[in-house]
């Protein structure tokens, strides 16, 4: 066995590099001790680590010339075409958003200057394929990589993203403006302070509001979110008339976000009786409205969470008011 695996030839890539240390971590646990690698093997991983820099190495490369045509002065561009320019500005952002999934390409990028050029010159740009272009790349950066966020916070880009969110006239930019805003709160304090202190719970109760079926849902599971992590902040959404936005949103046209919906509601009552107190209120004639919603909903299988929230929410508001009443009646 031991022969067999000295002998073995691997893909001279990273998968191969992992095999290989599997391999050696399983001889080691064997009862045979751990044979010298041969020259071969030391010849075949100096190769395969000196690829991977290699490919390290020419990412970082990709990301400058990405930013080369992302910095070009469109004022001394005259004889190209607006058209090919934009595309070719386009295909960098796409190139760099796929780069940067990479942890470390996102702090390259951060470093050599790319985060500012694109808060800087690309969110406001009149081209909306370039401003949620823009977007989806703080967004691809931020998330998971705290140093990223913190220096995007530094350079204030939270509140241009939620006016993006809240007002830009394309729905594409509205959706990735969004989602960088996601990627920047979500287990980030520093974060979610600023959000708040910027009306951003504001912001999402119009994201539901408005006719863009992806900001709808993509505002109400954000607000269940950050309600769910942050049970803390519950005073402040209660205080600003969530609870009847939200009862107004369940009474329009139903569709597949009133499940996150009824889930921020069920936050808001849990364990917080000023919530519980307003989803009590009669003018808002909750009770009916859920009772019809879970009696629509019987039987439909791909709505059987919004139907779960249908009853937690009955119960945690309505059940002991019944019991109470029928105290009084006895």
């Amino acid at each position: 066995m031991s022969e067999n695996r000295q002998n073995r030839r691997y893909p001279q890539n990273l998968q191969g590099v992992l095999q290989l240390a599997v391999d050696a971590g399983s001889a080691a646990e064997g009862p045979a001790p751990l044979e010298p690698m041969s020259e071969e093997r030391k010849t075949w991983l100096r190769e395969a680590l000196s690829d991977m820099c290699k490919g390290q190495l020419d990412e970082v490369e990709q990301i400058k010339q990405c930013l080369a045509v992302l910095q070009r002065d469109e004022t001394d561009e005259k004889d190209r075409d607006d058209d090919d320019d934009d595309d070719e500005r386009e295909s960098a952002f796409e190139m760099l958003s796929e780069l940067c999934e990479n942890l470390d390409n996102a702090r390259d990028l951060m470093v050599v200057g790319g985060l500012d050029l694109c808060v800087s010159r690309y969110l406001s740009h009149v081209q909306s394929g370039l401003r949620w272009r823009a977007a989806q790349l703080i967004a691809s950066c931020a998330q998971n990589m705290p140093q990223v966020q913190d220096h995007l916070l530094k350079i204030e880009v939270l509140p241009r993203l939620l006016q993006l969110t809240d007002s830009d006239p394309n729905p594409t930019v509205r959706v990735k403006a969004l989602y960088a805003v996601s990627c920047l709160i979500r287990e980030q304090e520093a974060g979610l302070q600023e959000f708040v202190a910027h009306d951003g719970f504001s912001v999402l109760m119009r994201g539901m509001q408005s006719e863009n079926e992806k900001l709808r849902t993509k505002s109400a599971f954000l607000l269940l979110n950050l309600l769910t992590s942050h049970p803390e902040h519950k005073e402040t959404v209660v205080c600003m008339g969530m609870v009847q936005q939200l009862v107004s949103v369940l009474r329009s046209p139903h569709s597949s976000f009133h499940e996150h919906v009824l889930g921020a509601l069920c936050c808001l009552v849990e364990d917080f009786p000023q919530g519980l107190k307003e989803c009590r209120n009669p003018t808002l004639a909750l009770e009916e409205l859920i009772k019809q919603r879970a009696k629509d909903l019987q039987g439909k299988e791909e709505s059987q969470e919004e139907l779960d929230f249908c009853d937690r929410l009955r119960v945690l508001c309505f059940s002991e008011q019944q019991s109470d009443d029928n105290g009084m009646d006895r």
